[in-house]
């Protein structure tokens, strides 16, 4: 009996060439580097190299800056019902209640300290990501990198997020007072001064740093290593297709779809921190107990997570998307779907070179 041949789950015309296009024949096989463009417009740039790494860092702060400022609605509403639940009940309720008293324009408050702090914290977390990655697969080895590849995308995303948080937390502080105190503060530039004038700036706008990094560093450890798994497992079970022979669209398709659902995961992992870090940015010499007693266990978990999880998921599937086009744009392959980048140790160069 002939085994039935595994069907593929995705048409094939997302990754297969055009039937005409060979003329009958079989093609032969091309080099393809995953999803560049065949004349990267800012010329060849090594993988590894400092280039690399800084076009990481402005991929990832117009990955961050453009999409937190462009989900700044949903933003407001979450705070808000994180702050004061008893005034904002719902979701529904909250949207009104802002409209109301606020009108359209109440629904963009902060827009300014959250396109500059995030596009801050994602030059950091996306170019540092790049670079301890390659760091920790190095001191790792080839063989333990392949292995414990999870570990080292966790242990990478974690120390580059404890730097991207600390260019992040003074706009975060301006941007929750001022979408959670109106009047306070019409934005960025009275809601600065007055914060370091009344606080000072580590009482002020570094005060909610630790409750940031409790919410940020799981979340971007959850963020990165289930993005860089369900890409590999994508192009390993669901497309019988080698990632580099895939076309762009798919490929970048790809990267919206593990993106959104590691932006689920990610939002359940760190609310709790969420939380507390709206409340105490938003009450003045607050605690993180007065937090807890304040919102209760359940609410510290649940308070706010529905909003959030709808925010997260497309906000992580979108700036995949726009991280991943940026670097196909000039030239460099798309993240995920290969193992951690290892450096070939020094017998294999002496092996390359006697070969060569």
């Amino acid at each position: 009996m002939v085994p039935r041949q595994q069907q593929p789950l995705l048409p094939s015309f997302l990754y297969a060439p055009p039937s005409g296009a060979t003329g009958g024949r079989e093609a032969p096989p091309a080099a393809v580097v995953a999803g560049a463009p065949s004349e990267p417009p800012f010329g060849k740039i090594e993988m590894f190299s400092p280039a690399y790494y800084a076009a990481g860092a402005v991929g990832g702060a117009a990955a961050c800056g453009f999409t937190h400022a462009a989900v700044t609605p949903l933003d407001v509403i979450k705070c808000n019902i994180q702050i004061d639940p008893a005034k904002y009940k719902s979701t529904s309720s909250a949207f009104g209640v802002v409209m109301r008293e606020q009108g359209l324009r109440g629904f963009y408050r902060g827009w300014a300290p959250t396109f500059l702090g995030y596009s801050a914290q994602g030059a950091f977390k996306y170019g540092l990501y790049e670079v301890f990655k390659k760091k920790y697969s190095d001191l790792a080895g080839p063989e333990y990198a392949a292995k414990y590849k999870t570990l080292i995308y966790l242990a990478g995303s974690a120390t580059a997020e404890v730097f991207a948080d600390i260019a992040l937390c003074p706009m975060e502080a301006v941007k929750v007072r001022v979408q959670t105190q109106p009047g306070y503060a019409r934005g960025l530039r009275d809601g600065f001064p007055k914060i370091v004038r009344s606080e000072g700036y580590a009482g002020g706008l570094f005060r909610g740093l630790v409750p940031l990094w409790g919410r940020q560093i799981p979340y971007t450890m959850m963020k990165f290593a289930t993005y860089e798994n369900i890409v590999e497992m994508t192009y390993k079970h669901l497309i019988p297709t080698p990632k580099d022979q895939c076309s762009k669209p798919l490929q970048l398709g790809v990267s919206f779809g593990s993106g959104y659902v590691a932006g689920v995961f990610c939002a359940a992992v760190s609310h709790p921190a969420d939380n507390l870090v709206s409340f105490l940015n938003n009450a003045k010499g607050a605690t993180v107990g007065d937090a807890v007693k304040n919102l209760g266990l359940v609410g510290l978990f649940t308070r706010g997570l529905p909003l959030r999880i709808l925010m997260i998921g497309t906000l992580t599937g979108a700036q995949w998307v726009i991280y991943d086009s940026f670097k196909v744009m000039i030239g460099l392959p798309t993240t995920g779907g290969s193992p951690a980048p290892t450096t070939v140790p020094m017998e294999g160069q002496a092996e390359l070179k006697a070969s060569a």
